[in-house]
């Protein structure tokens, strides 16, 4: 399974139609590091598949979203939770990094 594509229109949705923690990496086409870090990114989606929903968000696609969560640079990974940004990281992250942000997040306590 690959990462899924949102929208404008599909990001509300995708983040507070499930349970499970939900990894945005914020791209844009231009982005040398990253088209390093989408093969990661899909390869998380894949071994991750049914503990955390992993999707991409092109920000020149989707300047709303850019904008409402401050993305400034790119690549930016954000794992929302309940709809809530719970942990990110900007920059090229490697494997372990971002598999341990996905552990922090599937600890994190659900919101009462």
């Amino acid at each position: 399974m690959k990462a899924i594509e949102l929208t404008t229109e599909t990001f509300e949705q995708t983040l507070t139609s499930g349970s499970l923690p939900v990894l945005v990496d914020f791209h844009a086409q231009w982005c040398g590091p990253c088209k390093m870090l989408s093969p990661l990114i899909d390869q998380i989606a894949e071994s991750r598949e049914g503990q955390v929903v992993v999707a991409k968000v092109d920000i020149d696609e989707a300047r709303e979203i850019a904008q409402k969560f401050n993305i400034t640079s790119v690549p930016t990974l954000i794992i929302f939770k309940d709809g809530e940004p719970l942990v990110g990281a900007r920059g090229m992250q490697t494997m372990p990094a971002i598999e341990s942000m996905i552990d922090q997040a599937i600890a994190a306590a659900p919101a009462a």
